[in-house]
């Protein structure tokens, strides 16, 4: 079996340097969605406890607040999940590219799927964040519009 040269190895890892700012950028984001998924289930267990000595408004309200955090729980874990995935398939982006490189066989279709599908489940995961945030706006409003009419019905 024939061995890299080094001028041609340099290539290998000047090619293999797209998908390794890939994994860097969508680890950023893995750590932003861990954060925002801490915060759903601190918040869960909170409205959880404040619940049990709730009665009338006070517990519908916590109820409608408790399914917007469950709904929030499936699409963080949805988006982990997507980013994860496009992670995994950066990583071995990066395998193959070596393997291309060593191997002296074309695996040019392999790549290309590769990188297109990582790039893919990164979009997915960028989209499904952005409907959390959308869905935590909405169990902000319900805050506001509670701490309104409290303010009014106190006036």
């Amino acid at each position: 079996m024939e061995t890299v040269l080094p001028s041609s190895f340099l290539s290998v890892i000047q090619l293999s340097i797209t998908p390794v700012i890939l994994l860097s950028g969508v680890s950023g984001l893995l750590i932003t969605l861990t954060n925002r998924l801490g915060r759903v289930v601190d918040r869960t267990r909170t409205l959880a406890r404040d619940s049990q000595g709730a009665t009338g408004e006070s517990q519908q309200h916590i109820e409608r607040q408790l399914e917007i955090m469950w709904q929030r729980a499936k699409l963080v874990r949805l988006a982990v999940m997507l980013a994860g995935s496009s992670m995994l398939l950066s990583c071995l982006l990066v395998m193959v590219i070596f393997l291309d490189a060593t191997m002296h066989r074309e695996f040019a279709l392999e790549l290309v799927g590769l990188f297109i599908s990582s790039v893919l489940l990164l979009i997915a995961s960028l989209a499904v964040f952005l409907r959390d945030i959308q869905v935590s706006l909405r169990a902000l409003r319900l805050e506001v519009e509670r701490a309104r009419s409290a303010q009014r019905g106190s006036s």
